[in-house]
């Protein structure tokens, strides 16, 4: 008894009277209760200042993954103090999987798990729990939240993620991660393996799970082999007629390994023939690929044999004591017979002719033979597409080479054409050479004074004096040592004014021969100059030297070599002096065409009325009074100088001022009309109270003994038609115009009458 209650309290004293206690069958030992403590109201039984404890203590339940029950997995109990099992409290589950993986029996407060769980998908779940009054639906205790975690079984094998594996190791490798079951694994006998690899879960004992993987382990290449000939000898047939460069065969040597490990360099062996080959290495195929350096040729020699090596390009040190990585083999090459074209003696020919040389003439010849075994005659003939205008021939059977036309080395100093030599029995096969003709010089042409042809002296120039220095060219091809001399032509030598110095080396100098030269006197010299070569034939020449004289300053700088600038000033230069007569042209042409101008207007005024011509018309812009104004002007004191002429005041105008009237002098009986009009045009210029305008007058005086008489037509009695003006033509070239004009109006009339 006293057991028991000591129990019981011990029991109060954990368990205080409002705790909730979870309960497991089979994980009791697992479970935690931890007392918290809280402040919480609980209506008609505690104070809201008191402390108390709290009624839902738990830690957490555990539930087993992969249950396989048929009924539903039991989890725990939840349990309130208030409930005194009676039936007023009911039990509430909410959170992460209430109602759909947990229940809860709200009675009892009993929890079961309604479905299998998997660890590995989900491991634990929040849930949340509460105790309301079943009638009022209030509740009893604040909500709490617990966790229900899923207890993990054995129900995983180990798994390998990323397999199958591969893996490589290189052949022969040392002991390493991997450890090889046997010694040498050579790739060349097998390259592939396979290992299973199994893993184990609980440490390999009795109901773990196990599992397993592939790994795939390749054997990497090293260079371990040498490259090896499967023959010691190779044979090839090689024509002569192949080309240089070509490929004329192929060996292989066989290297077992792989890569870069089995790559070959082939090289010949200095030998017999071995200078007429050479071999490279195909890289798709690792294969000595054997080419011609120089041509064949059966005639000489019918056979060649030289040795081939054949070596690693990449070599491992860690196999240099297997032995030398290299091989040779012998190769023996037969020169086959092929019929050939003719073959020439020498490569090219050059052959001299000189120009002017005869048609026909035979400057050379060209030869080819047909080396192969029983050997054909050769036929010549020249490369019309070489030599189109046919300046030479050949002779089809010897060879010979003749001009057909005349040459000229001025024209063409060289020929180039080619020749080409076929089989007689096999017209096909023709070979081809190159012919160069040089075209020999002959001394045709004379020399001659290269540019310049002029020169020029200074006025002030001294006897001795070099005024220039002249050299000769030809047009004939100069031969090595050429000279020329050069002297004064015969009639030239007895003037002292220039002489010709022959300086000996193809040149020579112009002197002068006196001082003191004169524009004035003689501007231009003309020196004629002889040349000649010293070819055969001698050719020679007379050049003709124009010396210009000029004005020079004190230091022989030529300043002007016109003759004109003898009477311009001295100071002014070249653009001056164009300057000047640009603008005396201008001038002139400004004249030229003021007096074409006025003469036109003289003939236009003339030309005014053509009924009466002696007409006098007077033009000006002011309107007067008629014929019966005479204040204006008093023309009869102009139609007679004798009249006495009174010295009037202009009656025209109102003088500003009273100007006392000049006296006039008197008009000589015999004075010609032109001083009359020149004497009256001074007094008008001098008169002060002339008016501000121009006014034209005319003057009816003819003047005394004029051989017309009066011409004034107040003088006519006779009508027009009566009048012969057949005189007018006799008084020279001034009347001519009035001559025609009355002569064409008679005329006129005479046709009109008849």
């Amino acid at each position: 008894m006293l057991t028991r209650n000591c129990l019981s309290l011990l029991l109060w004293v954990l368990f205080d009277g409002g705790l909730l206690t979870p309960l497991h069958p089979q994980l009791q030992q697992t479970l935690e209760a931890q007392p918290r403590e809280n402040v919480i109201t609980m209506p008609g039984r505690r104070s809201s200042a008191q402390r108390v404890k709290r009624g839902w203590v738990w830690n957490q339940f555990f539930v087993l993954e992969e249950y396989m029950g048929s009924e539903p997995q039991y989890v725990g109990k939840l349990h309130s103090d208030l409930d005194k099992g009676a039936g007023t409290v009911k039990y509430t589950l909410s959170g992460d999987g209430a109602g759909t993986v947990f229940t809860i029996d709200e009675t009892t407060g009993d929890i079961h798990a309604i479905r299998s769980l998997d660890r590995e998908e989900k491991p634990f779940y929040t849930l949340r729990a509460q105790a309301v009054d079943i009638d009022t639906r209030k509740p009893l205790e604040p909500e709490s939240e617990f966790i229900i975690k899923v207890q993990d079984i054995n129900d995983n094998e180990p798994k390998f993620l990323d397999g199958p594996y591969v893996a490589s190791v290189p052949e022969m490798s040392p002991v390493g991660v991997i450890r090889t079951a046997l010694p040498n694994m050579d790739r060349e006998v097998k390259e592939q393996y396979q290992v299973l690899i199994q893993a184990k879960d609980m440490g390999g004992q009795l109901g773990g799970l196990a599992g397993t993987t592939t790994v795939n382990i390749t054997l990497t290449d090293v260079n371990d082999n040498p490259p090896r000939f499967p023959k010691s000898i190779f044979h090839l047939k090689v024509p002569e007629s192949s080309l240089v460069g070509s490929a004329i065969g192929r060996i292989r040597a066989v290297d077992p390994d792989f890569g870069k490990n089995a790559e070959i360099e082939y090289n010949i062996v200095p030998g017999d023939g071995g200078n007429l080959f050479d071999i490279t290495t195909d890289e798709n195929t690792q294969e000595g690929i054997i080419k011609l350096k120089k041509p064949l040729d059966f005639e000489t020699k019918k056979a060649y044999t030289f040795k081939v090596e054949a070596s690693n390009v990449h070599l491992d040190h860690r196999f240099h004591s297997v032995g030398p990585f290299k091989d040779t083999a012998t190769v023996k090459i037969n020169v086959l017979d092929v019929d050939e074209p003719p073959v020439f003696s020498k490569p090219m020919y050059t052959m001299e002719v000189y120009e002017d040389t005869p048609v026909g003439t035979i400057i050379g010849a060209v030869t080819a033979q047909d080396l192969d075994v029983g050997s054909s005659s050769v036929r010549y003939f020249i490369d019309q597409k070489s030599d189109a205008d046919s300046y030479f021939t050949i002779d089809g059977s010897e060879g010979t080479i003749a001009t057909n036309e005349l040459l000229d080395r001025e024209s063409t100093a060289q020929y180039n054409f080619s020749i080409i030599a076929s089989k007689v029995s096999n017209p096909l096969l023709t070979s081809k050479v190159i012919v160069i003709i040089n075209v020999l010089d002959v001394n045709e042409f004379p020399p001659e004074i290269s540019v310049p042809y002029e020169t020029s002296v200074c006025e002030n120039a001294k006897p001795g004096q070099v005024i220039q220095t002249v050299s000769a060219a030809d047009k004939d091809l100069s031969p090595a040592g050429q000279r020329f001399s050069f002297r004064l032509s015969p009639e030239a030598s007895t003037k002292p004014n220039f002489t010709v110095q022959d300086y000996r080396n193809n040149t020579a100098g112009i002197e002068t021969r006196r001082s003191g030269y004169s524009r004035r006197q003689q501007d231009l010299y003309f020196l004629p100059v002889v040349i000649e070569d010293s070819s055969y034939p001698v050719q020679s020449s007379t050049n003709t030297m124009t010396i210009h004289v000029c004005r020079c300053d004190s230091d022989g700088t030529i300043l002007s070599c016109n003759v004109e600038a003898i009477f311009l000033p001295v100071g002014l230069s070249t653009g001056a002096l164009i300057a000047i007569l640009l603008c005396i042209v201008i001038l002139l042409v400004i004249v030229v065409l003021y007096v074409a101008l006025r003469r036109q207007k003289k003939k236009d005024t003339l030309m005014t009325s053509k009924e009466d011509i002696r007409d006098n018309v007077i033009h000006y812009d002011d309107e007067g009074g008629g014929e019966e104004d005479t204040q204006a002007f008093d023309i009869g004191a102009l139609r007679n100088p004798k009249v006495i002429e009174d010295n009037k005041i202009r009656r025209d105008i109102k003088p500003d001022t009273l100007c006392l009237p000049r006296q006039r002098p008197p008009v000589e009986d015999n004075t010609d009309i032109r001083d009359f009009i020149n004497q009256r045009l001074q007094e008008n210029d001098a008169d002060p109270t002339a008016p501000p305008y121009d006014s034209l007058a005319t003057y009816a005086y003819e003047g005394n003994g004029s051989v017309a008489e009066s011409l004034s037509s107040i003088d006519s009695l006779t009508t027009e038609a009566d009048q012969d003006y057949d005189y007018l033509s006799d008084w020279g070239p001034r009347f001519k115009v009035l001559a025609e004009m009355f002569g064409e109006e008679e005329n006129y009339n005479t046709d009109k009458v008849t």
